[in-house]
């Protein structure tokens, strides 16, 4: 998936956790090599050049396909599985395959599972006896600084996913235009408890921009966010406090 995944478990039967994260690994490179679009042997680019059908598919991939398609219903349209013209469920996969990973150690007996893919990260359970994990939202427009701190005290699950220009550039797309999305935001941070969901929420949000991005978030049931502008504003959620700490 070309980004760089980390693991942190706590508690559980050792074991049966270095099984765990045994096959939560395999599962991350068996992901790569279903959906990697820079891979012209992968079913996903297999499907888009028609080669495939969904059927013929691992069932992931009709998993996948049917919660982007959840996505873009949700988003009216913001979130799309097309990347200039071309099939390319990407935007959903990375988290959709965190949150799995994570939610594979936790059921092996772990108490606590963070599991960070790419800077996106799935919390479940916590690190240990009153103490509730913690993730730093980088600032986008101050290298080495952050945002905010966001705690996921009283949470048994949280995640929270950044979409934004200050690593990867203008990578994000207006599904409408099929061009490089025209926004005043550098950065919509999305704090939920699933990240499967955060990570659209927060590249559809990007794209909107931050008037209707902030709007449309606010609408959305346990959904918090932090989006900050080019002129560096803040803007955030109604109950946004509640996750900062």
């Amino acid at each position: 998936m070309g980004t760089v995944f980390s693991l942190d478990v706590r508690g559980g039967e050792p074991g049966a956790v270095r099984a765990a994260l045994e096959e939560a690994a395999a599962g991350l490179r068996r992901v790569d090599e279903v959906f990697s679009t820079y891979r012209e042997d992968t079913q996903i680019s297999r499907l888009a050049r028609g080669e495939l059908e969904t059927g013929q598919c691992d069932p992931e991939v009709a998993e996948v396909l049917e919660l982007a398609a959840e996505a873009e219903r949700i988003s009216e349209g913001w979130f799309s599985t097309r990347y200039r013209g071309e099939l390319d469920p990407t935007g959903i996969v990375k988290g959709w395959a965190t949150e799995r990973a994570a939610r594979r150690l936790l059921a092996a007996g772990a108490t606590g599972v963070s599991v960070n893919g790419g800077g996106d990260v799935q919390l479940l359970g916590s690190p240990g006896t009153g103490r509730p994990w913690r993730v730093g939202v980088s600032d986008p427009l101050r290298p080495g600084g952050l945002a905010a701190v966001v705690s996921a005290a009283g949470a048994r699950e949280l995640a929270v996913a950044t979409s934004g220009t200050a690593e990867r550039g203008d990578h994000i797309v207006d599904p409408r235009t099929g061009r490089s999305a025209v926004t005043d935001l550098v950065a919509v941070t999305v704090v939920a408890p699933r990240l499967t969901w955060a990570d659209c929420w927060a590249t559809a949000a990007f794209a909107m921009g931050s008037r209707e991005g902030l709007r449309w978030l606010d609408s959305l049931p346990d959904t918090e966010a932090l989006l900050i502008t080019a002129g560096d504003e803040v803007r955030c959620t109604a109950h946004l406090a509640r996750w900062l700490g």
